[in-house]
């Protein structure tokens, strides 16, 4: 591995190799995987450590971020706690059908939620002395053409500055990682939905042991888990709606009048514990670096929750760049670093189209009754067609990475 100085105070300044903005799961993935190769980072992140590890977010993993959550150290309360499923089950016009990825894909998919892998990683980087700094602020990126980067920041009062190699923005939608890529050099694609997503977690234990996909008169809905005792639902709702207008008890009821009378007769009903409105959108960046900056997770694209891809994208940004620093740093070469965006959003665009396919096919969109038809026809296409299940087990599950990542 090529000598460098992972920390070496300046005049005002610090020094490291790669700094890492964001300490979301992605960013936190990264700065463990780099410290694990020997090389050394700072994460800068926004908000507090409670704040971050309070947010209530996606479960579903694919075998792909799970064995990358292993590599990194942070995956023994995940073995020990996870569900594993073998398929999941999509309802249209009161019937079910079970699309099996295991008989389909030969994968299947780990339910454990968000908030347990941030914890879990933030305990990981903590135990290995991992420099992350919470609540930091006025972040800035300099020089990112040039061959030594700087970021400047604010925390605890005092300005501080970093000089270092890389930057890897995993800061989210609405970080500064982004932003600092020149306008003329960045293109942006957007799909912005028409309905929101209302979530309730709840105490109870899940409707099924699997996944429940829902399309109905009256909109989608989605029974999930992050436990067995632990229940998380959603219902497509209007854009305008405020959690205030959805008691608990209008969302059981309403939960069960979109559910086959087999299935709501197994559902179990209680307080809610959280409840929030997402709006959905479809979202890609290009390109996904600038320079010595790389995007990754959130801060490059956004997918509607329909397919699970978001954190596993972002896990998959994050095996890429890894491999890329790890080349960089280990021989000199640059190859997997100058090909991470268009290896990157290879990947991406395919999980952008596998979620926008999975969310037209399973949401209302309005009164037009020839969608409504076509969406009833491609469902009774998957079910009677083994090619057509495989095509949506092999999405959902996960692709394949090219030989060597």
């Amino acid at each position: 591995m090529a000598a460098h100085i992972s920390v070496l105070k300046l005049p005002g300044m610090l020094r490291t190799q790669v700094v890492i903005i964001g300490a979301g799961p992605s960013g936190l993935l990264l700065s463990q995987l780099l410290h694990l190769q020997g090389i050394a980072s700072i994460v800068l992140e926004q908000r507090s450590r409670d704040y971050v590890e309070a947010r209530i977010r996606a479960g579903l993993l694919e075998q792909t971020c799970v064995d990358l959550l292993v590599e990194a150290g942070a995956g023994e309360r995940l073995r020990r706690e996870c569900l594993v499923h073998d398929g999941f089950e999509m309802v249209w016009a009161g019937q079910a059908h079970r699309i099996d990825l295991a008989a389909l894909a030969g994968k299947r998919v780990t339910v454990y939620g968000q908030t347990e892998i941030q914890r879990d990683l933030g305990d990981v980087r903590a135990a290995s002395g991992g420099d992350v700094r919470y609540e930091v602020g006025d972040v800035v990126l300099q020089d990112l053409a040039g061959s030594q980067p700087r970021v400047g920041f604010t925390h605890r009062g005092a300005r501080g500055e970093i000089a270092c190699d890389f930057v890897a923005g995993c800061d989210g939608f609405h970080g500064v990682a982004r932003r600092s890529i020149p306008a003329d050099v960045l293109r942006s694609y957007e799909r912005v939905y028409p309905f929101g997503w209302l979530g309730v977690l709840a105490e109870v234990p899940p409707l099924s042991h699997e996944l429940v996909y829902v399309n109905h008169a009256h909109g989608f809905a989605l029974c999930s888990m992050r436990s067995r005792t632990r229940s998380r639902y959603y219902l497509q709702c209007a854009l305008e709606d405020s959690v205030e207008q959805w008691s608990d008890e209008r969302f059981w009821e309403e939960l069960r009048t979109r559910l086959p009378p087999g299935h709501a007769a197994q559902l179990t009903a209680g307080p809610s514990i959280e409840k929030s409105i997402a709006p959905l959108r479809s979202f890609v960046a290009e390109p996904m670096s600038y320079g010595r900056l790389f995007l990754a997770g959130d801060a490059a694209h956004i997918v509607p929750p329909t397919g699970a891809k978001g954190l596993n994208l972002a896990a998959a940004d994050v095996r890429v760049l890894h491999r890329g620093l790890v080349e960089f740093y280990r021989g000199g070469r640059r190859t997997l670093l100058e090909e991470y965006s268009q290896r990157a959003l290879s990947r991406v665009w395919k999980a952008t189209r596998f979620s926008w396919w999975f969310t037209t096919l399973m949401h209302k969109f309005g009164e037009d009754p020839f969608a409504q038809r076509i969406q009833g026809a491609e469902l009774e296409y998957i079910a009677s067609s083994r090619a057509a299940a495989q095509t949506v087990a092999e999405n959902y599950a996960g692709l394949d990475f090219e030989a060597g990542l």
